[in-house]
């Protein structure tokens, strides 16, 4: 690389494993032993930092290899050295020799010369409530991976109480499956134990629970059950962790005139929904009023926060921000002929949670409900709830970066600003060809 600058000469590479023996290699320049491994343990990684320290290293890049990055970066970071983490597609070596020292002297190089682009990450505060908010849907994925098995139990044993009540997890189907696990049998007993509220009658109730019940499709459903409580009793034991964690992030400093909060949505409890006021803490802890979005509920307010952060400088405009959460066209051109214009394949959350609340939106009376319905009549579902949920991700940059509150113009003046651009837009086109568009009278009929 002698053509190119050389940047920064205080930067290192490190290749990270998991295993014990192989801990990583750390490739430094200008030393005696420019390339050194160290092991796993904490006590290594303390020696190896030491030693970064010795050698006049500032700056160090690695790649983000599952979760065994986590550990040795914190224990740089203790020691007060930058840690780069990189995307392992970026620094991918040429076809050749591999080695874990050659992969560690290549970041290292690329380092050098500026040519790796670090990994958001963000501050230290945002990532104990992302952690706990990451911790939290793993236990209600586990959750409704129990109620399956529960399914498929009573699937077995041919009792139909899923075709009966929408939801077997509600208050009449916890309440048959509980019976049933605890010996009942007779399909009228366990029909009486209906909720007043259902909808379907009991006799119905007591036909679809006429089943084989066999001893070890039972012992299956008593151990998915029981699995079942013990995850909902740690989800609700989560709320409290981050709530705690959620109260000890500072406020925005701002105005108070600038962050007026709003009245609450009266919206119906959830399930899995925090015990505690999620909108508020959201509020807190960004200074804006995220649901004030149409489309964005309490919880994926506060979990975009958790994924972001409140600090929008890691992205110089909207469109950046847009293309980190692969909302946006990944054009593929060839020749001068766009070969693909699709998204990019991405495990993103905050993307996720949009695409979500963007197909909350399709039923919805506001500007953004009439922009999704319009867009899936022309390009269809799929596209558009991409094309919401990327004009999600702008309103929700606008807020946190300027503080702006968001106003909902409504259906009907959206439709009418549509047809206004419209008939500017075919007035240019007639202007074009040479032609003068002209306003038909409201009392002449159009002859089909």
């Amino acid at each position: 690389m002698k053509g190119l600058r050389q940047i920064r000469t205080d930067a290192a590479g490190i290749d990270v494993g998991r295993q014990r023996d192989l801990g990583g290699d750390v490739g430094v320049e200008n030393n005696a032993e420019p390339v050194q491994r160290f092991e796993t343990f904490t006590a290594d990684l303390n020696r190896m930092a030491k030693w970064l320290n010795s050698c006049g290293i500032e700056t160090v890049a690695m790649e983000s290899t599952g979760v065994y990055w986590i550990p040795v970066c914190q224990i740089l970071e203790d020691h007060g050295i930058e840690v780069a983490l990189v995307n392992a597609a970026h620094a991918k070596n040429v076809s050749g020799r591999k080695s874990d020292v050659l992969d560690c002297q290549w970041l290292r190089k690329l380092h050098c010369y500026g040519l790796l682009a670090a990994s958001f990450r963000p501050a230290s505060e945002i990532g104990i409530l992302r952690s706990l908010m990451r911790h939290r849907q793993m236990l209600i994925e586990c959750a409704a991976g129990h109620v399956q098995r529960m399914q498929k139990a009573m699937t077995q044993m041919n009792l139909q109480l899923h075709h009966v009540i929408s939801d077997i997890t509600g208050w009449t189907g916890m309440k048959i499956i509980r019976a049933i696990v605890g010996g009942e049998r007779n399909p009228q007993r366990l029909a009486a134990l209906k909720h007043e509220r259902t909808r379907v009658d009991e006799q119905t109730i007591a036909k679809a629970l006429e089943g084989d019940y066999r001893p070890e499709h039972l012992f299956a459903l008593k151990q998915c059950l029981e699995s079942f409580d013990n995850y909902q009793k740690q989800i609700e034991e989560r709320p409290r962790a981050k709530r705690a964690a959620s109260e000890d992030l500072r406020i925005p400093k701002q105005t108070p005139q600038a962050i007026q909060p709003r009245r609450p949505r009266k919206s119906k409890g959830k399930r899995n929904q925090p015990a505690f006021d999620v909108r508020e803490q959201a509020f807190r802890i960004s200074g804006v009023d995220l649901t004030g979005i149409n489309g964005i509920s309490e919880s994926a307010a506060l979990g975009i926060i958790a994924e972001i952060g409140i600090n929008m400088n890691a992205w110089k405009t909207e469109k950046h921000f847009a293309s980190w959460l692969t909302l946006c066209p990944n054009n593929k051109i060839s020749g001068g002929k766009v070969l693909q214009r699709s998204t990019r394949q991405s495990a993103n959350r905050v993307r996720d949670i949009l695409c979500l609340c963007a197909q909350s939106l399709i039923n919805s009376r506001s500007a953004l409900g009439a922009f999704c319905r319009r867009l899936r009549a022309r390009l269809g579902a799929p596209k558009a709830i991409v094309a919401t949920a990327h004009k999600l991700a702008l309103l929700v940059y606008r807020m946190l970066k300027f503080g702006r509150d968001y106003v909902d113009i409504g259906q009907h003046r959206y439709d009418e600003k549509f047809k206004e651009r419209s008939l500017r837009s075919l007035a240019r086109k007639a202007q074009e060809f040479g032609f003068q568009l002209i306003p038909t009278p409201a009392e002449i009929e159009l002859v089909p």
